[in-house]
């Protein structure tokens, strides 16, 4: 399948995208939170990158750059409500906002699949995990581990939004 990303704009989003990811992962897992400033972060990386994908490279549009944004707003909009039902957590829902300018409009169904799959994957791993003893006692204090039906998606939504760049990068090797 061919992503309608392009390896330029992976290759500037992923450097300073995925330590922002690994941080909301850890986060996540350690107190089933999301800190805003990870949120801001993300949103300020795709503000700043995003300019010079407009002015600096000319590989966007100023149009193209509003329309991501608007992305950003929509998501957040539909987040505030799905976050009032109680289907998911402020924190889960302002991060998948500031995830979805990096999403390529023609990608966003790819981008949902590819999320279930690393979701699914992701609770997996960290329900095996929670049960070795060795993983228990290196990560004493983290909460996710006794939360029940509760799942940590910052993991999920970090790693979807990871793998999705790292696979735009990868196109074009």
């Amino acid at each position: 399948m061919m992503l309608a990303l392009s390896t330029t704009e992976a290759l500037w989003f992923l450097p300073f995208v995925l330590p922002i990811c690994l941080w909301v992962a850890w986060s996540d897992l350690r107190a089933m939170r999301i800190p805003n400033t990870a949120v801001l972060a993300l949103a300020g990386v795709f503000l700043v990158v995003g300019l010079v994908l407009v002015l600096g490279m000319g590989v966007w549009s100023f149009e193209t750059y509003l329309w991501r944004l608007a992305a950003l707003a929509i998501v957040l909009v539909i987040g505030f409500v799905i976050t009032s039902l109680g289907l998911v957590g402020a924190g889960d829902a302002k991060f998948a906002a500031a995830m979805a300018p990096f999403v390529a409009p023609g990608d966003g169904l790819f981008f949902l699949m590819l999320f279930a799959l690393v979701l699914i994957g992701s609770w997996i791993a960290h329900r095996i995990a929670g049960r070795v003893p060795a993983v228990r006692r290196a990560t004493a204090g983290w909460t996710s581990w006794d939360q029940g039906k509760l799942f940590p998606m910052g993991v999920a939504l970090a790693g979807a939004l990871a793998v999705y760049l790292a696979l735009g990068v990868s196109a074009g090797v």
